[in-house]
């Protein structure tokens, strides 16, 4: 099920399927959400819950219970229930089910709001710990912006603008996924903007980035300035995506509480970078926002 939100002349489309924001378009009519394509993604803003990127041999074990998922975790290839709404807001819930009990042991209630703004959108994720035991588990956005913007633009037209001057390598995945410390690329060495570019992407796949001294990033038109802003305040690692190979016109910008393991993991869920792990009947939130330029 869909479910239109208004904000003056701005509407956004959540889905039941994966909780996630779905669209987002401004008063002209201008789409910022990536609508997604087989020919090269067919993602558009999916919610990563409770793994954050691949498991070391798609398994690793959460207090000594065996878990096996896929990329990103369970939550975005499931159904929500639309609790509540209004004109500019939905809230929607996922608990766990058999399917996700047989490969993730652990229930769970996960809470989403989406909430549409005069300038933009911001979207909240609450878990609740359900259980009789400790909950253990990563959150993650991936929010792909449509890239070029406007006709007549190319990917290469946009930067990334940070809020603050940056020196950090980015740390760069195997070919199987995973995290090795030694593999980084060094990019952001006293500078604030990244300008993209597609042979960056075919090489490395992803840039993550960890102990960012910005809370916030902006993807825009070099000359022109128009984009958006997200401020991913609270969240310790932020990464940035699009196929390699494909050339396709968006970009993902993903804050990460969690990231793919590392290949020295000791192979315990409770033990991965930013893991969080909720006691009985406690709660757990963190957002993030988006304004357009």
């Amino acid at each position: 099920m869909q479910i239109t939100l208004k904000q003056g002349g701005r509407t956004a489309t959540v889905d039941t399927m994966g909780g996630e924001l779905t669209s987002y378009r401004d008063e002209r009519g201008l789409e910022y959400i990536w609508q997604g394509d087989p020919a090269s993604w067919t993602g558009r803003n999916p919610i990563l819950f409770p793994i954050v990127g691949k498991l070391r041999g798609g398994t690793v074990l959460a207090l000594g219970k065996e878990c096996r998922m896929p990329q990103h975790g369970l939550a975005r290839r499931r159904e929500f229930t639309l609790v509540e709404h209004g004109e500019n807001w939905a809230v929607l819930e996922q608990r766990e089910g058999p399917d996700t009990l047989e490969a993730y042991p652990f229930p769970y209630l996960l809470r989403v709001r989406q909430e549409l703004k005069e300038t933009g959108f911001t979207t909240t994720a609450t878990i609740h710990n359900t259980g009789t035991e400790d909950l253990p588990f990563c959150l993650g956005a991936h929010t792909a912006f449509r890239c070029p913007q406007r006709p007549g633009e190319s990917f290469g037209d946009y930067v990334l603008v940070f809020d603050q001057t940056e020196r950090l390598p980015a740390l760069l995945p195997t070919e199987d996924g995973l995290l090795p410390h030694e593999k980084i690329m060094p990019c952001l060495d006293g500078t604030d903007t990244l300008t993209l570019d597609y042979a960056v992407f075919d090489r490395v796949d992803t840039l993550t980035y960890e102990g960012l001294r910005s809370q916030g990033v902006s993807l825009r038109h070099r000359t022109g300035g128009h984009g958006v802003h997200v401020d991913f305040t609270g969240w310790p690692m932020l990464a940035f995506w699009t196929p390699p190979g494909k050339h396709a016109p968006f970009l993902c910008i993903e804050p990460w509480h969690g990231c793919a393991a590392y290949e020295d993991e000791t192979g315990r869920f409770e033990d991965k970078p930013y893991a969080v792990l909720l006691r009985p009947g406690e709660e757990w939130s963190l957002g993030y926002s988006v304004t357009t330029l």
